[in-house]
């Protein structure tokens, strides 16, 4: 897991220190990387050279370097970390498995094995779970 910005060093080590080890112990436990030219950015389509940043944006991309899944959000809109980790283990089951996730899947809960016999039948063996919008 990597972070990225277009922040410099300096100001990620400031940021670390003064609010993100308040909030985590320890801070972030993975690397920070500067992205102050929006090279990196520019790569994955997130870069905003009117404003000089980078937009908030998460890419998970496999061991075989092909993205599996992004999200692009505008800058007041903080991200779900928890969905992030949620998704990360679902690509790491299906990878794992060749197994299909349904949506909200966690770990330990039930996985579909695709088949011809699956179809018309997924509500036999899932349920989708009805949440609060």
């Amino acid at each position: 897991m990597l972070s990225v910005s277009t922040d410099s060093r300096f100001v990620h080590k400031i940021w670390q220190a003064e609010e993100l080890e308040r909030m985590i112990p320890g801070g972030v436990p993975f690397p920070m990387l500067s992205d102050q030219s929006g090279a990196i950015g520019q790569i994955y389509g997130v870069y905003d050279p009117a404003a000089g940043v980078d937009l908030r944006g998460r890419f998970l991309i496999d061991p075989d370097g092909v993205i599996q899944a992004m999200e692009v959000l505008t800058p007041p809109v903080g991200r779900n970390v928890e969905e992030l980790i949620r998704q990360l283990q679902a690509f790491q089951h299906v990878r794992a498995t060749g197994d299909v996730t349904p949506s909200g899947w966690r770990p330990g809960e039930t996985a579909l094995h695709p088949s011809p016999g699956l179809a018309g039948q997924v509500w036999q063996v899932w349920k989708p779970k009805q949440g609060k919008a």
